[in-house]
C-alpha cells in the first residue's frame, strides 16, 4: 500500500547538520519526499503537534518536549511509499537512541539515554519525529502542510519500472 507519513528532523538533527544524511537514507530505501520544509515553532504550535503527551506522560514531558522543539528549526518532510509509516519507523529506530539498533538513523547519530536525559532535566534529543501509525501520520500531515505544499511526480525509478 503507497501512503504517506510525517518525519520531523528536530533541532538536534538540524543543528548538527545531519538533514542531508538523513533524508538520503529515507530516499535510498525507496521513499520519496513529497514535502519538505523548514519551521521554527512556538510553543502552540507544538502543543497541537504533541496535543497527546501530556496525557500519556505527564505535563512536565510536554513542557520540557515543548522546549527543546522549540530551540532551533525543524525540518518537517512528508515522506510517501510503500507502507512508508512501518518503513520509516524501522529506519529511524527505537525511541531512545541507546537502545536503537545499529543501522538505524538513531542507532548511528545518537546514544543518548532516557536516564541521562532525564538527569539533566531535558528531552531526549533522539533526532527525528516519525508518525506512529497511517491515521496519526494522516492527522500530523494536515497539521504541518497544506495540499498545495504537497506534490505528486514520478522518479526516475518509477518511470522505467512502470
Amino acid at each position: 500500500m503507497i501512503e504517506r507519513t510525517l518525519v520531523l528532523l528536530k533541532p538536534d538533527a538540524v543543528k548538527r547538520g545531519l538533514m542531508g544524511r538523513v533524508i538520503s537514507r529515507f530516499e535510498d530505501a525507496g521513499l520519496k519526499v513529497v514535502g519538505s520544509k523548514m519551521v521554527l515553532i512556538n510553543e502552540e504550535f507544538g502543543k497541537k503537534h504533541y496535543y497527546d503527551i501530556a496525557a500519556r506522560r505527564g505535563e512536565k514531558v510536554l513542557q520540557v518536549l515543548l522546549k527543546f522543539m522549540t530551540t532551533g528549526p525543524v525540518m518537517a518532510l512528508c515522506l510517501e511509499g510503500v507502507n512508508a509509516v512501518e518503513n520509516v519507523r524501522k529506519l529511524v529506530g527505537g525511541t531512545e537512541p541507546k537502545s536503537a539498533l545499529p543501522g538505524t538513523i538513531r542507532g548511528d547519530f545518537s546514544h543518548i539515554s532516557f536516564a541521562y536525559a532525564d538527569a539533566q532535566g531535558k528531552a531526549i534529543e533522539n533526532l527525528i519525529h516519525a508518525s506512529g501509525n497511517p491515521e496519526e501520520a494522516k492527522q500530523e500531515i494536515a497539521l504541518w502542510f497544506t495540499a498545495e505544499e504537497l506534490h505528486s511526480y514520478k522518479t526516475a525509478h518509477e518511470t522505467h519500472v512502470f
